[in-house]
C-alpha cells in the first residue's frame, strides 16, 4: 500500500472519513443490520396485508412483462421477485461457499464431511415430522417447506446471540445452511415443477457446459458470464423449474484465491505509469490492473453482497409474509396438521436432526471426524438453523395454495420466531458458564486450520513479551507502509493490555511501491546485530517519511549503535539473507500486503484497530482455555 505522505492517514479529517466509511462498510456486510432490515419488511407486509389486503395482493399480483420481438416473458411482480431477484441471493450463497471451499475452512475437505452429514440430518428428521402431522393429507405435498434454513437472517441471529469470537461457529452454520439449500433447490427444481420441459432443460444444460469451457480456457471478462448466466436463467425459466438454482450454480461455479504478488507488482506498475501520464487510456488500464488483481469471487461478493441483504431478501419478505391473521387462521392454526407440521419440524426436528447426527458421527468415527465447536455450539447451531423463513416461504408458495398456504406461512412466522428465542436461551446459557467450561462448550476440541505456514521460532524470530506466551501475533510489516505505521501504536496498545502474549515482527519491505523499504528493514537488521532491533523497529516507524542512508546513520548515532561496526553491516547487506527468508514464509502463507497480522497461527481478517485485534487475541485465549492476564483494566472502549 502506498501514499505520497506515508503521514497522510494520520489528518484529522482523513483518519475520521476512514473510521466513518470503515464503519459504513462494515454494516453493509454485517448480517445483523440484514437480518434486521428483512424483520422490519416482514412486519410492514403483516401490517399492511391485515390493514388492506387488497392492495397489498394488488400490487404484487400485478402483471410484468419483458418482450424482444415475438418472444416475451411475464409474470407478477412477486414472481419476478421469488424468482428474479432471489436468483442474486442464492448467487451470493454460492459465493461465501465456494470462498470457505477455497480459502476459509472447508478447505481441509474432511471438515466437509460432518456438517454435510449433519445437513441431511437436519433435513430428513424434519420432513419425517412433517408428514407425520399430514400423513395420507392433500397438504403431506408441503413436506419440502420445512427443509431449508435461511442463512441470511441465521447468521444474522447468530452475530446477535451469538459468542463474539465466532468465526469457527460461523464457518460450521454456514456449511450447514448451504447444504440445506442446495438440497432444497435441487428439490423445488426435481419435486415442484411447473409444466416440465426437457428441451428446455437440455439448453440449460449446454449453457452451463459453456460456462464450464470458458472457465477452463481461462476466460475472465465477467459480461461474457453475465450474458451466459441470463441465457441459463432464461432456459431453466422455460423449463418449468424454478431458475433460482442458476444463482447458486453460478456461484459454486466462481474461484476465490489470495491475490498473488506479481499480480499486484503488475497492478502497481500500471499505476505508476499512470502517475507519470495521466491518460485516460492509463487510467482505465490503471482501473482494470487492480480490479484484475482480486479473485472473481471478491468482486461480485463485494457488488451483490450489500444488494442481496439490504434490498432483495427484505423485498422477498414484503411480497410472501403478507398473510391476514385473523381469529378463524388462528382457530384453524391450533388444530391444523400443516401448521404444526411446520412448528414442530423447525423447532424440535432441526436442532435434533442436526445435533443426533454430529453426535452419531463422530461416535462412530471414533472422533475423526467432529464438529469445528463445541456441543452448546452445535445445540445452537441447530436450534438458529429452526430460522427458515426466506427458502421456505420460497418452497410453500410452489407446494401448497389456499388454505393450506396460510397456514404454512403462519406457522414458518411462529418457528422463526421460537427458533431465535431458544437459540438466545442457548446462548445466554453458555455465557453463565464459567470460563473454562464455556470455552469447551463452545470452541469444542477440534483444532483448527494453521494459516502461518513457517511457525514461530524464538531462537530466529524478533519477539516481543514471554517467550512462553499462549497467543502469538505475528505482523507482517514494511517500514515504510503508512498502513503499518498507524497500526504499531495499536500494537502497543495490545502489548500494554496483554501481559501473556508475544509479538512477531516479519520483514515484507514493498519495494515496488516504497523505494526505502529493503534499506530500512536492513536498518533494522543491522541494529539488531548490536540488541537494538526493536529500538530501530519503533524509530523507523516513528520517522517514515525520512529513511533515506543519512537519516538512518542518524537513528543509528541516536540509538548509540557502533557506527562504524553498523556501516560494515550495512555495506554488506548481511541482513538481506533473513529478509528474503520472511518474504519467502510470507509468500508460503499468502500474504500479498501489509500490515498482515497471524493470531496463533490464523490469519486475522477485518480491522487492525484495537478493538478488533483485542477480540482477535481474546478469541485466541478462549481457543486455548486459558483467561488472558491483563497489565491493566482494559476498561469499555469508545467504538470507532
Amino acid at each position: 500500500m502506498t501514499s505520497d505522505n506515508p503521514h497522510r492517514g494520520w489528518s484529522g479529517r482523513t483518519t475520521w472519513v476512514g473510521r466513518f466509511n470503515a464503519q459504513r462498510r462494515s454494516f453493509l456486510h454485517t448480517e445483523t443490520g440484514s437480518a434486521r432490515v428483512v424483520l422490519a419488511a416482514a412486519v410492514v407486509a403483516l401490517v399492511w396485508a391485515n390493514l388492506h389486503v387488497l392492495s397489498y395482493e394488488s400490487l404484487w399480483g400485478t402483471s410484468l412483462s419483458v418482450q424482444l420481438g415475438d418472444w416475451r416473458v411475464t409474470h407478477d411482480l412477486r414472481t419476478w421477485v421469488n424468482s428474479g431477484l432471489m436468483t442474486f441471493f442464492f448467487l451470493v450463497a454460492g459465493l461465501e461457499l465456494r470462498r470457505d471451499f477455497d480459502i476459509g475452512e472447508l478447505r481441509d475437505r474432511r471438515r466437509l464431511t460432518l456438517p454435510t452429514l449433519a445437513g441431511l440430518g437436519g433435513i430428513l428428521l424434519p420432513i419425517a415430522i412433517y408428514l407425520a402431522f399430514n400423513a395420507g393429507q392433500t397438504t403431506a405435498a408441503g413436506w419440502g417447506a420445512v427443509m431449508a434454513t435461511d442463512t441470511a437472517l441465521a447468521l444474522g441471529a447468530l452475530a446477535v446471540f451469538g459468542p463474539r469470537f465466532s468465526d469457527r461457529l460461523r464457518g460450521f452454520l454456514l456449511t450447514v445452511s448451504v447444504i440445506d439449500d442446495l438440497v432444497a433447490i435441487a428439490v423445488l427444481a426435481i419435486a415442484y415443477p411447473e409444466h416440465p420441459s426437457p428441451p428446455a432443460l437440455l439448453v440449460a444444460a449446454g449453457i452451463f457446459a459453456v460456462v464450464l469451457l470458458v472457465r477452463a480456457w481461462g476466460v475472465r471478462y465477467g459480461p461474457i458470464y453475465a450474458l451466459l448466466g441470463v441465457a441459463a436463467w432464461l432456459a431453466v425459466s422455460e423449463s418449468g423449474v424454478d431458475p433460482i438454482v442458476v444463482g447458486l450454480v453460478m456461484g459454486l461455479l466462481t474461484y476465490a484465491y489470495a491475490p498473488g504478488r506479481t499480480e499486484l507488482q503488475r497492478a502497481s506498475d500500471l499505476f505508476r505509469l499512470f502517475r507519470e501520464q495521466p491518460t485516460p487510456q492509463l487510467a482505465r488500464s490503471a482501473r482494470v490492473g487492480l480490479a484484475s488483481t482480486l479473485s472473481p469471487n471478491d468482486r461480485l461478493q463485494n457488488l451483490y453482497h450489500p444488494w442481496a441483504s439490504y434490498v432483495i431478501v427484505p423485498l422477498f419478505a414484503l411480497a410472501n409474509v403478507g398473510i391476514v391473521i385473523d381469529g378463524e387462521l388462528l382457530a384453524r392454526a391450533v388444530t391444523s396438521p400443516v401448521t404444526l407440521g411446520v412448528v414442530v419440524a423447525y423447532v424440535i426436528g432441526k436442532p435434533l436432526g442436526i445435533v443426533a447426527t454430529s453426535w452419531l458421527v463422530a461416535r462412530f468415527s471414533h472422533n475423526r471426524l467432529r464438529p469445528p465447536v463445541g456441543w452448546v455450539a452445535v445445540a445452537g447451531v441447530g436450534t438458529i438453523s429452526g430460522i427458515g423463513f426466506t427458502v421456505a416461504l420460497l418452497i410453500a408458495t410452489h407446494a401448497l395454495h389456499g388454505p393450506a398456504l396460510e397456514e404454512t406461512k403462519l406457522g414458518i412466522l411462529v418457528a422463526t420466531v421460537a427458533s431465535a428465542v431458544i437459540t438466545w436461551l442457548v446462548f445466554r446459557h453458555a455465557a453463565r458458564l464459567p470460563a473454562a467450561r464455556r470455552a469447551r462448550a463452545l470452541l469444542g476440541a477440534a483444532e483448527g486450520i494453521i494459516d502461518l505456514m513457517v511457525p514461530v521460532d524464538p531462537e530466529r524470530d524478533h519477539m516481543r513479551g514471554p517467550p512462553e506466551a499462549p497467543v502469538t501475533v505475528v505482523e507482517y510489516g514494511d517500514f515504510e507502509c503508512p498502513y503499518c505505521g498507524q497500526a504499531e501504536p495499536v500494537v502497543r496498545e495490545l502489548l500494554t493490555d496483554f501481559a501473556n502474549i508475544r509479538y512477531v515482527w516479519r520483514h515484507l519491505p514493498l519495494t515496488d511501491v516504497h523505494p526505502h523499504a529493503q534499506l530500512a528493514a536492513e536498518v533494522a537488521e543491522a541494529a539488531g546485530e548490536q540488541g537494538a532491533f526493536w529500538e530501530m523497529h519503533d524509530l523507523l516507524l516513528d520517522h517514515q517519511d525520512a529513511l533515506s542512508p543519512a537519516d538512518v546513520l542518524g537513528y543509528a548515532e541516536q540509538l548509540g549503535l557502533d557506527l562504524e561496526r553498523f556501516r560494515e553491516r550495512l555495506a554488506e547487506r548481511e541482513g538481506a539473507e533473513r529478509i528474503a527468508e520472511d518474504v519467502d514464509s510470507a509468500d508460503l502463507s499468502g500474504v500479498t500486503g501489509t500490515p498482515t497480522f497471524f493470531i496463533n497461527g490464523r490469519r486475522h481478517h477485518g480491522a487492525y484497530d484495537i478493538a478488533a485485534l483485542s477480540a482477535a487475541v481474546k478469541a485466541a485465549f478462549a481457543s486455548a482455555k486459558l483467561r488472558p492476564a491483563y497489565r491493566r483494566d482494559p476498561g469499555p472502549r469508545r467504538e470507532g
